[in-house]
């Protein structure tokens, strides 16, 4: 093999190095799980593989390229021009995308892949009072709604267990009505903790249905709101002294965290389209870039005037949006309406924690705005020392992409593929920028109206606040639930809802 160029994709850009300092090269590679893509000298993919740590397998083969055993791998080396390097959060992300990418490309040295593997999904039914769930292989079940793939056994096994201890949802398929109990005595699962039977009409359809939301939460990856919901459990039922009910909460909440560490990110659940495929490889020829954009980060600013200024990232993995990986933040060190300052503000507090390890990188920035806001994302990231990262800015209205080191921007005609992906990832961005910005000033407003209500003040508002957790939880709330909280009786309750907006 006379050349080998390897191509390396991180949060610091691409290198492309030749044989001379191949070695160098495989020593700078991460100790990080991901797939690794071998090329031939005609740009046709020759194997997909993924690794625990990307570093020591990818250099293996060119450690033992001459003495490897088998004539399949001696070629398949032989054969390498390229190699390409995608980062994931986690092996088993690496193996999903690994599957798709074989499938996508079927190359020749790929064989246990090729056949179409399926992997198990966790299963709940719909159009059901009592909805049950099941594991099925490949998803896609009429009348089932299916979450997955999961590709290892132990991580069935463990949603599994919390779902039996914390959601004992029922496994039978036995045909049930709300208010119609099919059975005289429930099964055996009943009797160790393992299903509330509502066979025998011993919980409501609506109690029932709370434990699926719960169960939709966990599978979708939405722990954040998960961890709220059970928490929120928890805190009632110790203010009402049922402590046993208050420390299976508590367990919940231990064993949603250890589930937590393992899950797998939404959008490589999903496989990846024709349509999304071109969009990627269009961007990627846009830019100039040697790999696909698998992992876009798209930033917004929101804000009023001086107040309220927030700004939001959103992240979308192989051209979906992965909402796990959303993250917002309020403004702290500009001053509105300085869009610039803010944009170098947001990026710079994100990539803080890309460069510690706490969030993963991406293979694209992309900021809403023109020059000046990509002048202050490249700023904030030269001040961070990374220095050849892809970043774009996509300006509204006229859609003019502007891209380092161009005296003008691009242009990109109105039907264009990539024009398409990056306009999804901005709008996205603005939408959740915005949302943010309103829950903030809606929650504003109305503390201000309850501290016009005679007799609240703010001692009042923060028992009030401590008892329900949010001002939404106390518009909910029933007089008599309000007037529960010490302090606030059923005459102050009752004017608290009169004048709730």
């Amino acid at each position: 093999m006379d050349r080998t160029i390897i191509y390396y994709s991180t949060a610091r850009g691409v290198i492309s190095l030749d044989e001379a300092k191949l070695k160098s090269v495989l020593s700078s590679l991460p100790d990080r799980p991901g797939v690794y893509i071998f090329r031939d000298a005609r740009g046709e993919v020759l194997y997909v593989g993924k690794a625990k740590s990307l570093k020591k397998r990818v250099s293996s083969y060119f450690r033992r390229r001459d003495s490897f055993l088998s004539p399949r791998l001696r070629k398949l080396v032989e054969m390498i021009e390229e190699v390409h390097v995608v980062r994931t959060s986690t092996e088993a992300e690496a193996l999903v995308l690994e599957s798709q990418l074989i499938k996508r490309y079927q190359p020749f040295f790929n064989v246990d892949l090729k056949m179409g593997e399926r992997y198990p999904y966790v299963c709940v039914a719909e159009g059901d009072p009592f909805p049950r769930i099941s594991i099925a292989r490949g998803g896609e079940r009429s009348g089932m709604r299916c979450f997955g793939p999961y590709t290892r056994v132990s991580d069935v096994r463990s949603i599994l267990r919390f779902v039996e201890r914390f959601l004992p949802l029922r496994t039978c398929s036995t045909p049930m009505e709300e208010g119609k109990p099919c059975r005289e005595r429930p099964c055996l699962r009943h009797f160790v903790g393992k299903c509330k039977a509502p066979c025998c009409g011993r919980i409501s359809s609506a109690e029932y249905g709370r434990m699926v939301e719960q169960l939709v939460l966990l599978l979708e990856g939405r722990f954040g709101e998960l961890f709220s919901a059970l928490r929120e459990a928890m805190e009632e039922a110790a203010r009402e002294l049922r402590f046993e009910e208050a420390a299976r909460y508590r367990d919940a909440l231990r064993a949603l965290a250890s589930l937590h560490r393992q899950r797998i990110s939404s959008p490589l659940r999903e496989g990846i389209d024709d349509q999304t495929w071109m969009e990627m490889e269009e961007l990627r020829k846009v830019l100039n870039m040697r790999g696909l954009p698998w992992r876009i980060e798209g930033v917004d600013i929101s804000h009023t005037g001086r107040s309220q200024a927030v700004g939001s990232v959103v992240v979308f993995d192989n051209g979906l949006p992965n909402k796990s990986l959303y993250r917002r933040y309020r403004i702290r060190d500009s001053e509105a309406p300085n869009d610039p300052a803010m944009i170098r503000e947001v990026v710079r507090r994100r990539y803080e924690r890309v460069l510690s390890g706490y969030e993963p990188p991406s293979d694209l920035l992309l900021v809403d705005g023109g020059p000046a806001q990509l002048g202050a994302a490249l700023r904030a990231l030269f001040q961070l020392g990374i220095r050849d990262k892809h970043v774009v800015a996509l300006a509204k209205e006229e859609e003019l992409l502007y891209v380092p080191h161009r005296s003008s921007p691009l242009r990109l005609p109105e039907e264009s593929l990539a024009l398409r992906l990056l306009k999804r990832v901005r709008d996205e961005a603005h939408r959740f920028a915005h949302a943010y910005q309103d829950s903030l000033r809606r929650r504003s407003l109305t503390t201000s109206r309850l501290l016009e209500i005679p007799g609240v003040g703010r001692r009042r508002l923060s028992l009030l606040l401590s008892t329900f957790g949010s001002i939404e939880a106390i518009k909910s709330a029933t007089e008599e639930e309000i007037a529960r909280v010490p302090g606030i009786g059923p005459s102050l309750a009752r004017v608290i809802k009169q004048n709730l907006p």
